[in-house]
């Protein structure tokens, strides 16, 4: 019932109301509604800015990057073969997005994640550009273009790779986090 029950809400108009209907007739109570109407979104208070107000706050290449949802250069970026430990976050708003315990050298260029940090803290959309279709990865907060995510990460982890452009980070080392590095 439930993969029906998701499929009918993805595909219709209406998603809000068919998902109250169908939570009464499943004989779900409003609480549990309300958590799966908000499952996977940023549940903090989102952060909009003009595009004059990010170009204020951020380089040329991050602004291309995260607001035109540009792409760096494969094996340019700051941190694509950083090995340093820390919290990876938006570069725009600070989120923190990914642990550094969950990158991996995926040979692509650019840094790579098999886990984001927080359970709403990065939202993915389809994005059907290129000619082709793939799901985009944005900052939950703020929704700065990050990258790309692919199934084709580690299998020993969750088989996923989120490839992320170095422009789209700030790293915050350990140490600065309170944390002594031995």
């Amino acid at each position: 019932m439930d993969i029906y029950f998701r499929s009918l809400q993805r595909e219709s108009r209406g998603g809000v109301l068919l998902t109250l209907i169908l939570s009464v007739l499943a004989g779900c109570s409003a609480s549990d509604t309300k958590n799966e109407l908000n499952k996977g979104k940023y549940m903090g208070e989102k952060i909009t800015k003009t595009d004059a107000e990010w170009k204020n706050l951020l380089t040329p290449e991050q602004f291309y990057v995260t607001r035109q949802k540009g792409t760096e250069r494969a094996g340019t970026g700051e941190y694509a073969y950083n090995k340093d430990d820390g919290i990876y976050q938006c570069v725009c708003c600070g989120l923190p997005l990914f642990a550094s315990e969950h990158k991996f050298d995926s040979g692509t260029g650019w840094p790579s994640f098999d886990t984001p940090m927080g359970n709403n803290h990065v939202a993915e959309e389809e994005d059907r550009g290129l000619f082709r279709i793939r799901t985009e990865v944005l900052c939950g907060r703020c929704d700065a273009h990050l990258g790309h995510v692919f199934p084709d990460g580690p299998p020993e982890t969750t088989g996923l790779r989120y490839c992320i452009n170095s422009a789209a980070l700030t790293l915050e080392p350990s140490n600065e986090l309170g944390e002594d590095k031995q």
